[in-house]
């Protein structure tokens, strides 16, 4: 149940990525040129009241290096990008785990 759960959200994932590599296509056709939104822009169209207020709280609780080279980074990278490896990771931890040859199943 837990592995469908989150093959799922794998799939949501993978397909949200997709989309929005199709939607970053059709923008760079449009404009002759490269256009890829990033995941920061996404974050702020998706959570406009929450999401100006993560930078503050993650350097005055965590730390401020947490934000600048990590999190501003991760922000930058494209959506299509992120959606992908997080829908990845996801088929990753739902996977079978692989049967151990050569071991006893007797106590």
């Amino acid at each position: 149940m837990f592995r469908f759960f989150l093959r799922t959200i794998g799939v949501l994932l993978l397909a949200g990525g997709c989309a929005m590599l199709i939607i970053d296509g059709t923008q760079s056709i449009a404009a002759s040129q490269l256009k890829m939104t990033p995941l920061g822009e996404t974050c702020f169209k998706l959570f406009p009241t929450v999401f100006p207020l993560l930078q503050p709280a993650v350097e005055r609780n965590i730390h401020p290096l947490v934000w600048d080279p990590f999190l501003l980074g991760f922000f930058l990278m494209p959506t299509w990008l992120a959606l992908s490896l997080f829908g990845l990771l996801f088929f990753w931890v739902a996977r079978r785990r692989a049967e151990a040859i050569g071991f006893s199943s007797r106590p």
